[in-house]
């Protein structure tokens, strides 16, 4: 049986975008399956009393010039367009329930593809549901489905299900990947991922 990884992530984050556009070469090479797990940031960071790194080092401006510094390296070493959002920090509930709504879809990653791009390389305000329409429309998105799906109550109610039980496997924030109970943090520890992908069960 191959490994299985489960990606939890959310929009927000920088570094989630960054681990998202590595792991399918990674997760191909090692012949595993990838389950892609939203979970919102802001109540994962609530409930673990933590905040972005950017918060938290604002007034260190060495360790805010080298958070910057290697992103932007990540990225070139890796071939990946990447801007940094200029309407950073953005608030992702409604593009995260339209990820829920997505899960196990055939356009999928397709949605999820989008609204990284979005933000990430295109610098759009996906927190305005105009903004985010019209990604959905240029991306041949179901606009209607998803739209109806943001303001579900069963939606909302599962991606708060889905963060309370990242929070009680021990997520502490995003990128978070687990393989079994065995998680990996952050963009950094992809390598050790993959690492662990190369082991026998």
């Amino acid at each position: 049986m191959p490994h299985s990884v489960d990606f939890m992530y959310d929009f927000s984050s920088p570094n989630a975008f960054l681990a998202h556009k590595v792991l399918p070469d990674l997760i191909s090479r090692r012949s595993a399956d990838l389950r892609n797990v939203p979970i919102l940031l802001s109540i994962v960071f609530k409930a673990t009393n933590n905040q972005s790194p950017f918060q938290a080092f604002a007034e260190n401006r060495q360790k805010s010039a080298y958070l910057t510094h290697d992103l932007h390296r990540f990225a070139r070493r890796r071939g990946i367009s990447f801007h940094m959002s200029p309407h950073f920090p953005l608030n992702t509930k409604f593009a995260m329930r339209g990820a829920v709504f997505a899960m196990g879809k055939p356009w999928e990653s397709k949605y999820i593809d989008a609204i990284f791009d979005a933000i990430w390389v295109h610098g759009q305000k996906i927190d305005d549901l105009n903004v985010l329409s019209d990604v959905l429309q240029e991306n041949g998105l179901p606009i209607r489905k998803i739209r109806e799906a943001i303001s579900s109550a069963d939606i909302k109610q599962k991606l708060k299900e889905q963060t309370k039980a990242a929070v009680r496997s021990g997520v502490f924030g995003v990128p978070s990947m687990f393989v079994g109970p065995e998680m990996f943090f952050g963009k950094n520890s992809l390598g050790n991922l993959d690492l662990e992908l190369s082991l026998d069960k």
